[in-house]
């Protein structure tokens, strides 16, 4: 049992989400079990982590009266686009600050975004101060004209955010209990921080015996450190005083950012293109492919033990692979779309 108690929230996913053995792909991990949970099922326009989060923040919002969310991110934020989902059903504005500058074909996320309603401005650079910056003065635009503005960090990372995956973890007791065993590592990919934090905060209110581990798909390990202590100080200071997580609890593995946030090598496309082919499952480049792939690689490096069982969980994510189209058909098909 857990005596804390989760403020209100909108029930906008489809929970539970389930958890399946890739039994097909036990050749490629050296005998360590790998189990899945699949919160790309979420729902369709809203799938992924991001909804998790948003369900908290959203009823957060609507009690404080906020009439427009406004956030950021890269031009193919899966998080932009859940949050311009969730204002579309909710009735609120939504704008978006991407950076980016717009070229190439009108695809994935972004062309969700307009499809949704959102205002999008595009920034040519990817610098969060900037993108910050430019929120900001949207913010101030709305409130002069009699709006309330409420900006959203990127990936919905804070302590209200952080609280769809210390939920996730409740979710999760029964399906371990179904399962008959608690998996010896929680991993998943880290953009913002915010699903990590969310994990360790779950572990410690339902005393969940296993660790949990992200693979940051950009920046580096001592960044999530920071990032993640943040949310955790934030979630003390809003809901829960005692929490006793803190950063030396944190386990980021590093070294997988590869070329870049959201560029893939040929390796990792080709690994995508195996698990798709293998068992049906679809992974994107940005985070769930390059996280996955970096499990399968440290499974290679002896960082897991045969016997061990492992739950990834599979944050969404595939509308970042349409870009990505041009490239998988070049360097792994070897011809042209």
């Amino acid at each position: 049992m857990c005596a804390f108690e989760f403020p209100k929230r909108i029930p906008l996913s489809q929970l539970p989400t389930p958890i399946e053995k890739l039994e097909r792909l036990a050749p490629l991990f050296n005998g360590v079990e790998i189990y899945i949970k699949r919160d790309d099922l979420t729902g369709i326009d809203l799938s992924g982590n991001k909804i998790r989060k948003l369900e908290f923040i959203a009823a957060k919002a609507l009690q404080q009266g906020i009439d427009t969310l406004i956030t950021a991110g890269g031009q193919q934020s899966n998080h932009a686009r859940a949050t311009a989902a969730v204002a579309a059903r909710l009735g609120l504005r939504a704008h978006l600050v991407l950076g980016g500058d717009g070229k190439g074909a009108l695809t994935g996320n972004l062309l969700l975004d307009y499809l949704l309603g959102a205002e999008v401005t595009l920034v040519p650079t990817e610098d969060l101060d900037a993108l910050t910056t430019v929120m900001q003065e949207l913010a101030n635009e709305y409130r002069k004209k009699g709006h309330q503005p409420e900006i959203l960090p990127m990936g919905a990372s804070n302590a209200t955010g952080a609280l769809g995956y210390a939920h996730a973890i409740a979710e999760m007791l029964p399906q371990f209990e179904g399962l008959g065993f608690i998996p010896d590592y929680i991993v998943a990919a880290a953009g913002s921080g915010g699903t990590h934090a969310g994990l360790m905060i779950g572990k410690e209110l339902f005393k969940l015996p296993c660790e949990i581990i992200s693979i940051n798909v950009r920046m580096d390990a001592p960044y999530f450190v920071r990032e993640i202590s943040r949310v955790l100080d934030e979630f003390r200071n809003l809901y829960l005083s005692d929490l006793q997580a803190c950063a030396q609890d944190i386990h980021i593995v590093d070294g997988y950012v590869g070329t870049g946030y959201a560029q893939s090598t040929l390796d990792e496309l080709r690994f995508i293109h195996n698990v798709a082919r293998t068992t049906g499952l679809v992974l994107d480049p940005v985070y769930t492919g390059k996280a996955f792939y970096a499990l399968w690689r440290e499974t290679q490096n002896g960082r897991f033990q045969k016997g061990n069982r492992i739950l990834f969980i599979h944050t969404g994510g595939i509308y970042g692979l349409f870009p990505f189209g041009d490239q998988y058909a070049r360097e792994v098909l070897g011809s042209k779309p």
